[in-house]
């Protein structure tokens, strides 16, 4: 049996979600392909994948003609589904979405392309997520459509222990976009710095995924709070190293804080408690399925509330490290390779 799954580009949480699965359905003898449009930063985690990285259709046509593959899952791009009929492909056809940005637009969008999925997709597939599943299920009513929590393998992605940073560190993973809410971070951190000034703030996101007005948008915001002492950003740091990163934040009595509006999923949530790195986050839905507020984590509902939460990971002691191991310990059950293998080939055998 050979599955292809194909996304725009290597980048972000689809990228560790790709080889996450992949990884995990070749341990139950399954041949997993990628097929990404264009190459992006996360290429160079992709390790023992075949991987194909063209948007030319004519190449994209004699891979489908000669690996034969059972079943091909198309994440996000609703145009490809019937480029792939038009290609000869008669196998089967998963449409998947991991996220479709704030929930606001979800219902209009998953409207809009209707007529692009239902001829030409056999079902569907997303996390069991909240907003999804109401708006999937109220548009496509007549396709089979599967949803179950994605994976992380903790055995080889987990805390570490290394050099201990001598000041919290409040990290932030995402893009700089409207939905992932990079102002009311900066925010955050402007407010918790007015007592703590030896906070350190820890960035990762892509720039090339930025467009300049935010880029810019991001930098002025950056000088008028004055952050940009204690301001480290990275990019493009391989999948494995971030263990490290989420590591070292757990262990500063900092924590990593996700600001989203709205989450699909929230794979920067997932791998920073598999690393025993505590979360104060928005209640974004993705979410949901790892947060239980105090107990795997924390939410917030505004500024002077994450304020508030922050200081308490920061300042208590028992209540972090009792969020630090029911967090890893979540992810180490609910969120196994091998689960999400098992929930995989049922929707294969459907």
């Amino acid at each position: 049996m050979k599955i292809l799954f194909v996304y725009y580009l290597p980048s972000g949480g689809m990228e560790t979600l790709n080889r996450q699965r992949c990884l995990a359905l070749q341990k139950k003898g399954i041949t997993c392909h990628l097929l990404y449009f264009k190459n992006g930063a996360g290429n160079h985690n992709i390790k023992n994948i075949p991987t194909f990285i063209t948007n030319d259709d004519h190449q994209i046509q004699q891979i489908i003609k000669k690996e034969n593959y059972t079943l091909v899952v198309v994440s996000s791009d609703y145009l490809f589904l019937k480029k792939l009929r038009d290609f000869g492909y008669k196998g089967k056809i998963i449409y998947e979405v991991q996220g479709l940005g704030e929930e606001k637009y979800v219902n209009q969008i998953l409207q809009s392309i209707k007529s692009h999925i239902t001829p030409y997709a056999n079902g569907l597939l997303y996390p069991n997520t909240s907003h999804l599943k109401k708006y999937f299920q109220q548009h496509y009513p007549t396709l089979k459509q599967y949803y179950f929590h994605n994976c992380i393998d903790t055995n080889t992605f987990c805390y570490r222990s290394l050099t201990r940073q001598p000041s919290p560190i409040i990290g932030w993973v995402g893009r700089l976009e409207k939905n992932k809410n990079w102002e009311g971070f900066l925010t955050i951190c402007h407010q918790l710095m007015k007592n703590n000034p030896s906070i350190k703030i820890w960035m990762f996101h892509d720039p090339t995924l930025a467009t300049p007005e935010e880029t810019d948008r991001y930098n002025k915001m950056v000088n008028d709070l004055q952050l940009k002492n204690n301001l480290t950003t990275y990019s493009n740091i391989s999948h494995d190293q971030m263990a490290n990163y989420y590591s070292m934040i757990g262990d500063s009595k900092g924590f990593l804080c996700s600001t989203s509006i709205t989450e699909g999923f929230g794979y920067a949530v997932l791998e920073a408690m598999a690393c025993r790195c505590p979360v104060l986050s928005t209640d974004s839905d993705g979410v949901r399925s790892f947060i239980i507020h105090n107990k795997t984590g924390k939410y917030f509902k505004n500024t002077t509330d994450a304020v508030n939460q922050a200081k308490q990971i920061i300042n208590d002691a028992k209540l972090r490290e009792m969020i630090r191991t029911n967090a890893q310990k979540h992810i180490q059950i609910y969120f196994h390779p091998s689960q999400y293998a098992q929930n995989f080939l049922k929707l294969i055998k459907e």
